[in-house]
């Protein structure tokens, strides 16, 4: 009896898992941007009927303004102490006025919403999972680097607040977070594949830093939809 009540306590003292190592999601971060160095150029290498693939009117990339919308997929753990992190899906909306050749002012909206698992709760309708929303408002640069009449390769840092509904119509003590809003900082890039020379398709990779609990914790964002550019500098 008394090995049995010691066997049980040492499971109960176990530590929870560990988190993700830091590094993990900036070496995934830096992977995705080398990939995007190294597409650029094969996109202009490659042929189709003795030409090459691409929009057939030169793109300058003289536009003032640039709009952008596509969908959205973020990772997140929506509460301090959760064991397991969740997956978030949604849209993303944004508007750059491009002050130069290669730096632009930038504006960025996104709506995501998943559900995450939760620790039960006998009073909750669903006690396994538990709806997440989140609604992101950022403001940053936009640097355009690498580009030709194919693609351009470009990096920007947004910064801004994150507003995150936890409970929903249920208010039980399953692990989550208080509704709150607090601040969120997103630092990525993106390949723009130039369709026009106003219209590109967008690939977007972020690395998202939040404080919505007691430290900073990193996750990451995919999104990806079309561009549209428009105005002369």
């Amino acid at each position: 009896m008394t090995t049995g009540m010691t066997g049980m306590a040492a499971r109960s003292s176990q530590a929870p898992a560990a988190r993700p190592v830091p590094g993990t999601l900036l070496a995934a971060l830096l992977s995705i941007f080398l990939f995007l160095v190294a597409a650029a150029p094969v996109f202009a290498q490659a042929t189709r009927s003795g030409g090459k693939i691409g929009p057939e009117a030169p793109v300058t990339y003289d536009n003032r303004y640039e709009v952008y919308g596509g969908l959205n997929f973020m990772n997140f753990k929506a509460g301090q102490d959760l064991p397991k992190r969740m997956n978030l899906g949604g849209g993303e909306l944004a508007g750059t006025y491009w002050l130069t050749n290669h730096i632009g002012a930038t504006a960025d909206y996104r709506f995501d919403a998943g559900t995450t698992p939760v620790f039960p709760s006998p009073g909750s309708t669903n006690p396994a999972r538990e709806l997440v929303q989140m609604n992101i408002g950022m403001l940053g640069i936009q640097y355009r680097g690498p580009k030709n009449h194919y693609a351009a390769i470009n990096y920007h840092a947004y910064g801004g607040a994150a507003s995150g509904v936890f409970h929903g119509p249920s208010d039980f003590n399953v692990g989550l977070y208080s509704d709150r809003v607090k601040p969120i900082v997103a630092l990525g890039g993106s390949i723009d594949y130039n369709r026009s020379k106003n219209i590109a398709i967008r690939l977007q990779p972020d690395l998202i830093l939040e404080h919505f609990g007691s430290d900073t914790r990193e996750f990451f964002s995919l999104s990806g939809g079309v561009i549209y550019r428009f105005g002369t500098r």
